[in-house]
This record gives C-alpha cells, structure tokens and sequence, in this order.
C-alpha cells in the first residue's frame, strides 16, 4: 500500500515538472482582483489562476 502511494506522488511530481507556460494578458484591475483572492486563500497568483482554471473545466464537464 505504501509503496503505491509513493508511486503516485511520483507520479504527480513529474506530470507536475510537465506543466505549459503561456503568456497571460489581463486587465491591472483583473490582476489586482486575483491577487487579493489568492492571498486570501494563500495561493500564489499563478496558483489562483491555476485553481480558477480547474474549477471552471470541473464545472463545464459536469453540464
């Protein structure tokens, strides 16, 4: 059991390391929003967008 575990999290660890970069232009007041919100739920700005991002796909598949 342990040993599967761990072989998830390394599993995760490395699809993690596999992420995409991509250039984000938003309105000043947008960002101001986002980094407000992120430091209320102790996220990084990138981490909130990330969050945000998840949570609407989560919602589109659900319909």
């Amino acid at each position: 059991m342990e040993q599967e575990i761990k072989a998830r999290e390394k599993k995760l660890k490395e699809s993690e390391k596999k992420k995409k970069q991509i250039l984000l232009r938003i309105a000043p007041s947008l960002w101001d929003e986002i980094a407000r919100w992120a430091e209320e739920d102790f996220r990084s700005i990138n981490g909130q967008i990330e969050y945000l991002l998840a949570e609407c796909v989560k919602k589109r598949k659900n319909k």
